[in-house]
């Protein structure tokens, strides 16, 4: 049975936690949203940085955990909406020895799945890598398929969209994919038209908030239900080519690439620091090799099957231009390698590494969210690793908006 609807709050249950960018958005877009249990830990970490930053700013209570998700699957609650933004894997499965389906190495997925069939939310919202939608390289298309048929064979209907939040205003080219899922029971308070190129251009969960051209360049229609008869044989034999949009309704899927309608973003020059920052950040003698780094360069190499093959990759700019967004963070930021960001301060006309604080701001976190007594390190990490919380702010109150239709206000 369903979860019972709620017309107060909206319980909500945080996997993969990280420093809080998914509860911190649904906190500042209202009040209705109540986190009631939330899971971070990273493995193999004696200290777990992520997780003491989230306590200081949510606090310390036993709702709060600290473990490997797969062994508390039992403790999480009755709840209303599930999010995380957990990694991307390889989701290939198996046959277990009694004959049940089980996941080879994309293990998390399989913990998130485990945790929907034993709580049936009524929503889902996760977030990963843009990549997935292609995964793996040479079956392209099957990793996503399985997350769709698993959530089909759940009971829910799925929407998603590749978003870029440069593209929606804000300071950081960042590309992610969202995916939203819903009980198959309340599509129609959902949806008011039963036309798929309609809900994926203008009426649906995404365009309302993240709006789109009415024209499309490329469209795919899969059945992800016909010829497939379990998550085994789609592992086996599924690929599909999915695009930066897409709908699945019982199993029927139609993917769009959508043109987004874009938004003046704000770029460096908006986020930089106003006063003079610690020496510690400037690059002094290690311009030339960032410089090297940031080059275009043709490196010859061997794939697996002994093949020899030329991998290219093109010039970065150096230093990064203030007047426009931020290059993607990645968990790397801040180290010695070609997608670290280097920028020539206005203030002192040298060429520095953005500071935590600033990484903070491109992330659209409150100054200071990681100063919490974690190493620099860790703080360049966790910003890698977060969301670009303004653009989750926008699908929390779109998400408000169903759920008031769902309750009849």
């Amino acid at each position: 049975m369903r979860n019972k609807k709620n017309n107060r709050e909206i319980r909500v249950v945080e996997l993969f936690a990280g420093v809080g960018g998914f509860r911190l958005a649904f906190e500042r877009t209202s009040k209705s949203f109540k986190t009631i249990w939330a899971n971070q830990w990273e493995p193999g970490k004696k200290n777990q940085w992520a997780f003491d930053c989230y306590v200081s700013h949510f606090g310390d209570c036993e709702n709060h955990v600290n473990k490997d998700i797969a062994t508390v699957i039992n403790e999480v609650p009755s709840h209303d909406l599930l999010v995380g933004g957990f990694p991307c894997q390889d989701y290939s499965v198996a046959r277990s020895n009694a004959n049940g389906i089980e996941g080879k190495k994309g293990v998390l997925w399989w913990s998130i799945r485990d945790i929907i069939v034993k709580e049936n939310p009524l929503f889902i919202l996760l977030e990963n890598v843009d990549r997935l939608i292609k995964s793996p390289s040479k079956q392209i298309g099957r990793d996503f398929g399985i997350m769709l048929r698993t959530l089909n064979d759940a009971g829910y209907n799925v929407e998603w969209r590749v978003i870029n939040a440069a593209d929606y205003g804000y300071a950081q080219r960042r590309r992610r994919i969202f995916i939203f899922a819903f009980d198959k029971k309340i599509t129609s308070k959902i949806y008011h038209t039963n036309n798929q190129d309609t809900i994926l251009l203008r009426d649906g969960f995404y365009p309302r908030c993240f709006p789109v051209e009415e024209n499309h360049k490329k469209s795919t229609c899969i059945n992800i239900i016909d010829g497939y008869k379990d998550l085994e044989a789609i592992s086996n034999t599924f690929t599909a080519k999915f695009y930066n949009s897409g709908l699945m309704i019982d199993g029927q899927i139609l993917s769009l690439e959508v043109q987004p309608i874009v938004r003046p973003c704000k770029t460096l020059n908006d986020i930089i620091e106003s006063n003079v920052v610690n020496e510690k950040f400037y690059i002094n003698e290690l311009e030339e090799r960032f410089r090297s780094l940031k080059k275009h360069k043709k490196v010859r190499r061997i794939n697996p099957e002994g093949e020899i093959y030329i991998y290219s990759e093109g010039s970065i700019d150096f230093p990064d231009p203030l007047n426009k967004p931020a290059r993607t963070l990645l968990t790397s930021e801040g180290l010695l390698n070609r997608s670290t960001h280097v920028i020539l301060d206005p203030k002192t006309n040298r060429l520095r590494l953005l500071t935590p604080l600033e990484c903070e701001r491109i992330n659209g976190f409150d100054d200071d969210w990681t100063n919490t007594g974690m190493p620099l390190r860790y703080r360049y990490f966790c910003m890698g690793n977060a969301l670009v919380v303004p653009a989750v702010e926008e699908i929390a109150k779109r998400f408000i908006e169903i759920w008031e239709v769902i309750n009849d206000k």
